[in-house]
């Protein structure tokens, strides 16, 4: 059991990760720091796009963005959260 609650976990903390630096890419691509433009920036955020966009899409259904700003990644890190500490005090 404790070999699936730490690849439970392990699994948990890359998805926070990726969420992250998705966060952290938009607002960098947003006020011009990188440029799209550039092929190993295009690719990472193609591929954080295509993994990211179809949990962001569930939660923008039931709550959409709000002035522009979308809450869906910060909804995404909370449940990630309450996932792993559910992980670690109830597996093993």
């Amino acid at each position: 059991m404790i070999a699936l609650r730490d690849t439970l976990l392990l699994i948990l903390n890359i998805a926070y990760f990726l969420v992250l630096l998705h966060f952290i890419l938009s607002w960098l691509v947003s006020f011009q720091v990188l440029n799209m433009r550039q092929p190993l920036v295009a690719q990472v955020w193609n591929g954080l796009n295509g993994l990211l966009q179809p949990v962001y899409g569930r939660i923008r259904r039931v709550i959409p963005p709000i002035s522009g700003i979308d809450f869906s990644p910060i909804i995404v890190i909370i449940a990630i959260y309450f996932l792993q500490r559910l992980v670690a005090t109830q597996v093993g």
